[in-house]
């Protein structure tokens, strides 16, 4: 998990892909979507537009290595600097790579324009 951090904060789409299952599921509960494979995962973060930055304030984890949950606070720079928590929910499979991420921001939100191709919404 601190590697996928490292690697989203930096941009290293390919060390942060070596994280993943192939298979990953990625959910969004407030904006209701739903991201399905590592490829897919990895360039919704790829396209995901500012120069946001992220510090991971804690994480917990299972004994066994299969779950674990962290607190971040994400920035975003700007002329009204933005700084958000998120807590997040993280499995793995028996290799240590992540299975599946749902994502918690403080406030329901409606997903912005131009993510469509990569997303299901439920």
């Amino acid at each position: 998990m601190e590697a996928y951090w490292a690697a989203a904060d930096v941009r290293d789409w390919s060390a942060f892909a070596e994280t993943l299952a192939d298979d990953v599921v990625y959910d969004l509960p407030q904006t209701r979507e739903r991201i399905r494979g590592s490829e897919r995962y990895v360039r919704f973060n790829q396209e995901y537009p500012g120069d946001w930055h992220v510090r991971v304030e804690r994480i917990v984890a299972d004994a066994e290595g299969r779950q674990a949950a962290a607190r971040t606070e994400f920035t975003a720079p700007g002329e009204e600097p933005e700084e958000m928590d998120a807590i997040h929910f993280f499995t793995f499979d028996e290799r240590g790579r992540i299975t599946g991420v749902t994502d918690f921001w403080p406030e329901a939100y409606e997903p912005p324009v131009g993510r469509e191709h990569l997303v299901e919404r439920y």
